[in-house]
């Protein structure tokens, strides 16, 4: 007999539902509203406690950067599988919490590159003439026209700090207007940079030089205060800076002092450290800064095309299609996530692996499969690895879909070879990144034992094995007695635990590999003694 309740049980089978939690274009939400089985809840604007109680019986998540998707909202919600970003920054989502879940997390990385290259060039534009200062002037009653003179864009050097989609649009812009344009990104090789006629240069060179300078780099634990009062006092006095990237590349009371000195002539701001800005914030009462509220993707054309694109990408995941810009896992279907799903995982930690011991610029990155694995289509493989290279470089704006997308951009060229040869393992993975000199920097990686538990099995051509997972100290020392206890009380005395340790050596009385797995990240100071250790020949830290 079928009552109400059974009534309900049947509309649930056969409609899933979506929750746009934060206001994306209509034209995205009449796209999900037109799937055949999908219902929408629009909630904008809802409480934390009101989105725990919305994502009980819900199978997707549209947001912007407004709603904040948490552990807790995962935990919530059991028939979950995909939250979609309409933009590039996942900052509001859990993703490490949603992967525990299995839960898709997915952005829209290319909707607002013009966007934000535009609102950069307009504050660079500001910056040369004072507009903004002037019209302000005007609406008080004032004629003023001493006190707002500029200069021209027409000969002066521009420093573009990261050269990826939106700094490349942002040196078009200003070769338009008849700049010389300096790049630095460490992983830029110097092919892409004379195809796209800009020059090359160090950190250093580009603050010397520069008349004006603009960040576009993600937010890293390198780039974190890259630009602080020792950057400042490299560049040339009356310096204009622009950061429409993220918050914190450029330290706030660094800039502040700087352009108090007139070391800094006008800053224009579209991010900041906290946001939103604190209403007492001193940048707030500096007359040469012009500053937005994070407008970077605030334009009708970037809204519109990401809030369609992340309602197209929501709709294929929940109708079983190809699953895109997904941050935490690769585009392809289930039942291939299933077969490769533990290579996929492998394969990304071995490639963050080498991008950490590796110089950063990097010529080739090759990927070499043996065994089974070979008869499979390791495209997710690659792609993981990839963008387990990028992680630390790209920051969210890399995925498994757009990875080789940047891997070009960074003029850096892909080798995939399947090789027949006997690897001594039934499935191995090495990723080779090679320098321009042929140095190649590699880690390889396998499953042992019945579980087919993942390892890593040689690093720099050194047999070793490790878990593939957590926190390693790769170390290159001379082969001498009482090593393993110096690491160890270094690392004792630190507070550090070691988790576990494989040795490896080519030759007696040599050099020698010491991987050591630790709990806890040891202090820059016992990091600093190792380094200073004399047997020591290389120390790198590595997070997987």
């Amino acid at each position: 007999m079928l009552d109400g309740s059974a009534d309900i049980s049947l509309e649930a089978i056969f409609f899933m539902k979506v929750l746009v939690a934060d206001k994306i274009s209509p034209k995205g939400v009449a796209y999900l509203r037109q799937q055949p089985g999908i219902e929408v809840i629009e909630a904008y604007g809802s409480s934390p406690e009101k989105i725990l109680e919305l994502v009980k019986d819900v199978h997707a998540i549209a947001v912007r950067s407004e709603t904040k998707i948490t552990a807790a909202v995962f935990a919530a919600a059991p028939l979950l599988k995909v939250v979609g970003r309409a933009g590039v920054g996942v900052d509001n989502v859990d993703v490490e919490a949603a992967t525990e879940r299995g839960v898709i997390v997915m952005n829209t990385p290319s909707g607002n590159t013009i966007a934000t290259a535009e609102l950069t060039f307009t504050h660079i534009l500001c910056g040369a003439r004072p507009v903004p200062q002037a019209a302000a002037s005007m609406k008080a009653g004032q004629w003023d026209r001493k006190n707002f003179s500029g200069i021209e864009l027409f000969k002066k050097t521009l420093g573009v700090i990261g050269l990826g989609r939106i700094g490349a649009e942002v040196a078009k812009r200003a070769q338009a207007f008849g700049m010389k344009v300096l790049a630095y990104d460490p992983y830029l090789a110097p092919s892409r940079a004379k195809a796209m006629q800009v020059e090359g240069v160090t950190l250093d060179e580009l603050l010397a030089q520069s008349d004006y300078i603009t960040v576009h780099m993600p937010m890293t634990d390198d780039t974190h205060h890259m630009i602080d009062e020792a950057a400042f006092e490299k560049c040339k006095k009356g310096l204009r800076i622009f950061n429409c990237a993220r918050g914190g590349i450029i330290k706030e009371s660094a800039l502040i002092a700087a352009l108090k000195s007139g070391k800094v002539a006008a800053a224009g701001l579209d991010v900041f450290e906290e946001e939103p800005l604190a209403k007492d914030s001193e940048l707030r009462t500096l007359p040469n800064v012009v500053l937005t509220p994070h407008l970077g993707a605030s334009t009708t054309e970037a809204q519109e095309a990401v809030g369609i694109e992340v309602a197209e990408q929501i709709a294929d995941v929940l109708n079983g299609g190809v699953i895109r810009n997904a941050v935490n896992m690769p585009s392809m279907d289930a039942n291939a996530v299933k077969v490769l799903g533990p290579s996929i995982d492998l394969g990304g930690k071995l490639g963050t692996l080498v991008q950490q011991i590796a110089p950063p610029q990097i010529a080739t990155l090759r990927i070499t499969y043996w065994g089974k694995i070979v008869d499979l289509d390791v495209n997710a493989v690659t792609r993981a690895i990839q963008r387990g290279f990028l992680r630390r470089i790209s920051g969210d704006s890399v995925n498994f879909v757009n990875a080789p997308v940047a891997l070009e951009r960074l003029g850096v060229r892909a080798e995939i070879v399947k090789s027949t040869d006997d690897s001594g393992y039934s499935e191995l993975i090495r990723v080779e990144a090679i320098t321009p000199d042929n140095t190649a920097y590699t880690a390889s990686g396998t499953f042992i034992g019945k579980s087919n538990q993942p390892r890593i099995v040689s690093i720099n051509g050194r047999e070793v094995e490790v878990a593939a997972e957590g926190k390693l100290l790769v170390l290159e020392n001379l082969d001498q007695p009482g090593m393993v206890g110096t690491i160890g009380t270094i690392l004792g005395q630190d507070k550090v635990n070691i988790a576990d340790m494989s040795l490896s050596r080519l030759t007696p009385g040599g050099t020698a590999y010491m991987v050591v797995r630790v709990d806890t990240e040891p202090s820059e100071s016992a990091r600093a003694v190792i380094k200073g250790h004399a047997a020591i020949k290389l120390a790198k830290f590595v997070q997987l």
